[in-house]
């Protein structure tokens, strides 16, 4: 078993890695925040994450839960960062944040996810700080993800799967009408404006988003 280690990126990824071995350390590492860990087909890359990875992720995850307010709609954020994965496509991933939507209503009430029969969340969320050692558009792919929200700390990215690969969109399609260039300018001022402060600018920018909506 190769190891490679990236320091600067707190990154560790094992090579050649068995799916039970993949399936020990989950079971290991259950109801711990860290390590993050991504399985593709033999390579399974562990990441500790970094307070400003954390704190970008509950900001996207306060607009996910403020728009749903807004747009009287049922958008379920608690998954967070499980696990998913399936054993079939060889692949597991944990999102730094997730959003249930359209398939909301098939999973609701549930308190673990089989994507054997579950479908899997409608957005992952992945917080780029620093680059990934296993490319996780694959792993997305193949186990059925839509739409992916990536952000590198200045901008965010929409990507849509279509045909087996992803591609950048402007929008969203998940959220139709929320826009990569607004949210990353919610984003940007997250890191500059107190939390109780970002989250009313938050939720007037929702609100204004939720009554255009209602006009179209």
């Amino acid at each position: 078993m190769a190891t490679v280690q990236s320091p600067q990126e707190q990154r560790v990824v094992l090579r050649n890695v068995s799916w039970d071995t993949y399936e020990r350390l989950l079971a290991e590492h259950q109801g711990s925040s860290a390590p993050r860990l991504a399985y593709d087909r033999g390579d399974l890359e562990l990441m500790s994450p970094l307070p400003k990875h954390e704190r970008f992720a509950r900001a996207i995850e306060t607009i996910g839960d403020t728009l749903g307010d807004e747009l009287d709609l049922n958008i379920d954020t608690g998954f967070g960062s499980t696990t998913f994965r399936r054993e079939g496509a060889g692949a597991g991933f944990e999102p730094d944040a997730c959003f249930y939507i359209q398939s909301e209503p098939r999973v609701r009430g549930k308190e673990r996810i089989d994507l054997r029969v579950d479908p899997p969340p409608d957005v992952a969320v992945e917080i780029d700080i620093t680059s990934p050692s296993v490319p996780r558009e694959p792993i997305y792919a193949r186990l059925g993800v839509p739409e992916i929200w990536r952000y590198d700390g200045e901008r965010l990215e929409i990507l849509l799967l279509e045909g087996g690969e992803y591609a950048p969109s402007p929008e969203s399609r998940a959220l139709p009408g929320v826009a990569a260039a607004e949210l990353s300018g919610l984003l940007a001022e997250s890191q500059g404006l107190e939390w109780r402060v970002w989250r009313r600018r938050v939720r007037e920018w929702a609100r204004a988003f939720a009554s255009a909506s209602r006009c179209d």
